[in-house]
């Protein structure tokens, strides 16, 4: 029997077009569920749009349509996205789907009758990009703690959901599960700052199972507001005309609604595939999914996803892509210049597996004219080439070997067990990383071999088939798991080279390649001006003029000890631009603030290496002590922007 792996996207809200950095999200995803497909899972892949909500209603009154006209051009302009760049779904969700909303009601109507739910006011500040309601301890610098934008009050009658009565079930299963967050920091910024009561901040899996066990255990979870009443675009709450459903429990329950669940008794579908294997999506609605959609679950009497993986943001250079900053760039119109193959590409080896990652259009040309038509376009045209040239366009295995066969063919021979390691990880990056070694490889192989050389001596005829014929099975077994990554591209290659799809990580391979008589150019160099679109003029930045201090020694310097550390939690100080971070220095903890709130957020920090100041005497600032410094470089304009070492080096090094 086939194993069974569900994955999902985040579902895609839908107020506009989505960037780039929204569909990196599909395209990983799909890159998942390609692989597993090749490893011959029973592979199910659920994506869709988020389509409720006072957001969109605004939208589509500024539009002149009707919330439902609206999200339905946005839903065609987001799966025609997706289908563009290969995005391989089974299923393209919905919220406005009747099966979905006549889910989502039943839910909430079972919640409401087992007492789950209970209907109050709510007096507050509400963030409407975010959908979410604060209170005023939560904001930070007067703004939402999510997003960073402006707040209204907002006071109306409501619907609300008991989040305590799941909490201590919550703590206990994510410390029971390493694997249940990914990565361990997006864990780490979870529990600290939104789930765990400030004095278990800190403690071990162990310690927290442990006062679960003792009943001592305490969170900061507050009943949670689930309908709204102030506005229509929403899923109906069928007992309260009232009200509609609360747009992250309308949108949470698309991962069970997709595929039949019902609380009436759910189909065959559901029972197959619950729990998902991973659900995939962007750090900034980690919280939501944590926290929220886990006790939702728990409340159905249903098992929790097995992974919730927060991957980073695509960054535009050092900023976050946004509309109003001019800096947004779109996958579909960049592969309208460089191809989809090349967008994917991009975005799966930018994209660390727990930091941001970075995209700008110098960037994508220097990977499409490096990596792939270096590297990759190269090889398969030169062996291509060379067999048709030498040996009339086939290659056969000959057994007169070389002294450096051995050393290509363990390249050869381990770079799927290599790949698979990291995608079992999601470390999608990484595993192109390992693909990649073997096609760098098979170019050296070549200088090494030399056929050209070969081709001159009639007695070294076999030798050379059995070089030509090696790097055959080297493009052979790469462009096979090429197939989750860059579809079209591993199909061009097969089709180069006269060989077919195939079951990743077997080592059956064909006797001889009869290769295409006419080889094609995959990939042609490009340059970023090629590929720009106009942008406003920026004004010119001035040169800053440096004010100087007075000189010091080389002793005054080498008084100072500076570290380099990782922020392994952080949290911001309430009604300050204060960040508190918890930094690992070595085998040292630090407890630091930094007056960084208005530039970065506390998620943001968590993971990232840091430069400490690790020798000033200890203060305290809002009643909490501060142990040290972050290093920070200001511009004129007063932006601070952290300083990190190059190249990942232990935490505790010092600076020379």
């Amino acid at each position: 029997m086939k194993e069974k792996f569900y994955i999902t996207t985040a579902i895609t809200y839908t107020s506009g077009k989505p960037h780039i950095g929204n569909t990196y999200e599909a395209i990983f995803t799909d890159a998942i569920a390609r692989f597993k497909r090749m490893q011959g899972a029973d592979v199910f892949f659920m994506t869709g749009t988020d389509e409720h909500g006072l957001k969109v209603e605004q939208k589509a009154a500024e539009a002149g349509l009707s919330p439902k006209q609206f999200v339905d051009g946005v839903a065609s302009t987001i799966k025609g996205i997706w289908d563009k760049m290969d995005v391989s779904y089974d299923k393209f969700m919905r919220t406005t789907d009747a099966e979905h909303i006549k889910c989502v009601q039943k839910i909430f109507k079972k919640f409401y009758e087992q007492g789950d739910i209970y209907k109050s006011s709510y007096e507050g500040l509400y963030c409407t990009p975010c959908e979410s309601f604060w209170t005023e301890s939560q904001l930070v610098n007067g703004k939402c703690p999510d997003c960073g934008r402006e707040v209204k009050p907002a006071k109306e009658e409501a619907y609300f959901f008991r989040m305590g009565k799941y909490a201590e079930a919550l703590v206990r299963h994510i410390a029971a599960h390493p694997d249940f967050i990914r990565p361990l920091s997006r864990k780490n910024e979870m529990m600290n700052n939104f789930l765990l009561a400030d004095e278990f901040i800190g403690k071990s899996d162990k310690e927290l199972l442990a006062a679960c066990e003792n009943g001592t255990i305490k969170t900061k979870l507050q009943d949670l507001c689930v309908s709204r009443s102030t506005f229509k675009w929403g899923v109906p709450v069928d007992f309260d005309s009232k009200h509609v459903v609360y747009v992250w429990l309308d949108a949470l329950t698309n991962y069970i609604s997709g595929i039949g669940y019902d609380p009436d008794g759910s189909s065959e579908t559901y029972q197959k595939l619950w729990p998902a294997d991973v659900h995939v999506l962007g750090k900034d609605v980690l919280r939501f999914h944590i926290i929220y959609w886990p006790i939702f679950l728990m409340a159905l009497n249903q098992p929790l996803p097995k992974c919730v993986y927060g991957h980073a943001w695509l960054l535009q250079g050092a900023d976050k892509m946004s509309k109003s900053k001019g800096n947004v760039i779109y996958a579909d119109e960049l592969a309208d210049k460089v191809g989809v193959d090349t967008v994917r590409y991009f975005v799966l080896h930018e994209m660390p597996y727990a930091d941001d990652g970075n995209v700008t259009l110098d960037l994508v040309c220097e990977r499409n004219n490096s990596d792939l038509a270096n590297v990759l376009g190269n090889l398969v045209k030169r062996t291509v080439s060379m067999t048709n040239q030498y040996l009339g366009g086939t290659a056969k295995k000959t057994g007169v070997e070389g002294d450096c066969d051995e050393d290509f063919e363990n390249v050869i021979t381990h770079v799927y067990e290599k790949v698979a390691s990291k995608m079992d990880e999601l470390k999608v990056a990484d595993a192109l990383d390992a693909l990649w070694s073997l096609f760098r490889r098979a170019n050296k192989y070549i200088d090494e071999t030399t056929p050209w050389l070969l081709a001159k001596d009639e007695s070294k005829k076999d030798r050379l088939s059995e070089v030509l014929y090696n790097l055959l099975i080297g493009l052979d077994i790469g462009a096979n798991l090429l197939r989750p990554f860059m579809p079209k591209t591993a199909e061009s290659i097969l089709a180069e080279i006269g060989a077919k799809p195939r079951t990743v990580g077997s080592g059956k391979c064909v006797k001889e390649y009869n290769v295409t008589a006419n080889p094609q150019t995959l990939f042609t160099r490009i340059k970023s001006e090629d590929i720009k679109t106009e942008r406003p003029v920026e004004e010119e930045v001035p040169e800053m003029e440096i004010e100087s201090k007075p000189r010091i020694t080389i002793d005054d310097f080498d008084k100072i000890e500076l570290r380099v550390g990782t922020v392994i939690a952080c949290e911001p100080v309430k009604k300050s631009k204060l960040l508190h971070e918890t930094v690992k220095v070595g085998n040292k903890t630090l407890s630091i603030l930094s007056g960084i709130a208005n530039h970065y957020t506390a998620e943001e920090m968590v993971g990232k290496k840091v430069v400490v100041v690790c020798n000033l005497p200890p203060r305290e600032m809002k009643g909490i002590l501060s142990e040290g410094m972050i290093v920070c470089a200001e511009s004129p304009d007063g932006t601070l922007s952290l300083v990190s070492p190059e190249k990942d080096i232990p935490d505790g090094s010092s600076l020379a």
